[in-house]
């Protein structure tokens, strides 16, 4: 990890005013400073270190502070705003519920549950037939553990076993973290459960000429080896439908031979769709990139367009498996929530975005391989797909991941008017909105080229 850290004493700039970026004021614009500093004396510091812009205001795909200043965002906040920050169709269908009054009804029905129910299983398209709806990605993946463990249980496993893939990211509490393979991250659990199983993720760099078919069953060999059944001891399979820090997609082989492990074993094959979901990648899930058969989505992030919205979706003989009671959460389908998530798949659907998420997805590629091939010697890959995009840089003489160089060209950014996500690794992700225009992408990808070029005569 880089341990880069932002200035925030104000630093001149050069003066920008385009069509879609200003910059009008030192960066960080004064009194940031101050503002964080009374921020941090509140707040845990778990929440710190991005990068010091106060927001004031967000539309479509531009970000404002109360200085005037204006930024492409090539974050959606990472990756929830997918409609565009502050739909305004999202914003009216909230606002619709608030005139009723209705803030909250617990497990009580809501009008605007059922409706979206309704709505998002029909986007989702068989097989899927039902939904559990939650407020945080993390909550999500808990329940997909449960469920497929409870579904081991009921077809007679042995063990409640899931296989997970190293460097995939499920969230921050106890289960999500166990699934996730952040050794570093999980030491507060105090012990890892024996039930948890991670194999090798087929990083292209590593796969040389091996096939990911070939990786997967080499990684299973070594789990039965070590005693584990795959047809007793596996309950499901959970997969991050890309790693996220890079927007490393695996090889669709592997993807396929996991799919085949799991109809061939009784074994539930679950995605972690947060960051792919709802058009991110030119589907309308990331998985369908693999062409096979999902049996559980775990969705979130850009699912009601900032809203805190997330659900699990499956089967019936899945979805049902927990008895009445036995699986809720206090603002599970919350009607406020519920509406945004509505909204949200309208507006997918009526801005033909997955499509369009596509065709953007075709020009923004074509910059950063160009990108790629001006600095050779800085960007080691260009990754992603449709709208997700990651830049992965190395050093020039040891050409080694460099986690240092990424931190500074996205300060560089920001101080011309861009926001792009800083990992604090090798890695730059680009994920703007859905809803951005040809010329803000091409905008912003030239700002993002000029900002490699400062930070390397730095």
């Amino acid at each position: 990890m880089s341990s880069y850290s932002f200035s925030r004493k104000p630093q001149t700039v050069d003066t920008v005013h385009t069509e879609h970026r200003i910059i009008k004021t030192p960066i960080p614009c004064p009194g940031t400073d101050a503002i964080i500093s009374e921020l941090e004396l509140y707040e845990s510091r778990s929440m710190q270190g991005q990068m010091p812009i106060v927001w004031d205001k967000a539309e479509n795909f531009s970000i404002h502070d109360k200085h005037g200043n204006k930024w492409i965002d090539f974050t959606s906040t990472i990756f929830v705003s997918n409609v565009g920050h502050g739909n305004r169709n999202v914003l009216n269908a909230v606002k619709d519920v608030l005139k009723k009054p209705l803030l909250h009804t617990y497990a009580y029905v809501n009008k605007e549950r059922v409706q979206y129910l309704q709505k998002l299983i029909k986007f989702a398209g068989p097989p899927f037939e039902k939904a559990f709806l939650l407020s945080a990605g993390t909550e999500s993946t808990e329940a997909a553990l449960k469920l497929m463990r409870m579904h081991g249980q009921k077809v007679g496993k042995r063990r409640p076993g899931i296989i997970c893939i190293e460097g995939n990211w499920h969230g921050r509490t106890m289960g999500a973290q166990m699934m996730s393979s952040n050794a570093s991250q999980k030491k507060w659990i105090g012990y890892n459960d024996p039930n948890i199983h991670h194999i090798q993720f087929p990083y292209p760099w590593e796969l040389k000429d091996l096939k990911g078919k070939e990786l997967l069953e080499n990684e299973l060999n070594k789990l039965q080896q070590s005693g584990i059944d795959l047809e007793m001891d596996v309950s499901g399979f959970m997969l991050e439908t890309f790693q996220g820090w890079g927007a490393v997609f695996y090889p669709k082989d592997f993807v396929r031979a996991i799919e085949e492990t799991c109809k061939k074993n009784n074994i539930l094959l679950t995605f972690d769709e947060m960051q792919s979901g709802f058009g991110r990648t030119g589907k309308k899930f990331g998985y369908e990139h693999y062409e096979v058969q999902a049996d559980l989505l775990c969705c979130g992030k850009g699912m009601a367009s900032g809203f805190p919205l997330s659900a699990v979706i499956g089967s019936q003989r899945v979805m049902d498996l927990p008895d009445v009671g036995n699986m809720s959460s206090t603002h599970s389908a919350n009607p406020i929530g519920c509406a945004a998530g509505m909204a949200t798949i309208e507006e997918i659907e009526r801005l033909d975005l997955v499509q369009e998420t596509q065709r953007k997805g075709r020009i923004l590629f074509d910059k950063l391989n160009k990108m790629k091939n001006k600095y050779p010697d800085r960007i080691a890959c260009v990754l992603g797909k449709g709208l997700i995009a990651a830049l992965l840089f190395k050093s020039p003489e040891k050409q080694k991941p460099d986690a240092v160089f990424p931190s500074l060209v996205s300060e560089k950014a920001m101080q011309k008017g861009l926001l792009i996500v800083h990992t604090g690794r090798e890695s730059i992700k680009i994920g703007p909105p859905l809803t951005i225009t040809d010329d803000a992408l091409l905008e912003g990808i030239d700002t993002l080229d000029q900002s490699i070029k400062e930070a390397l005569n730095k």
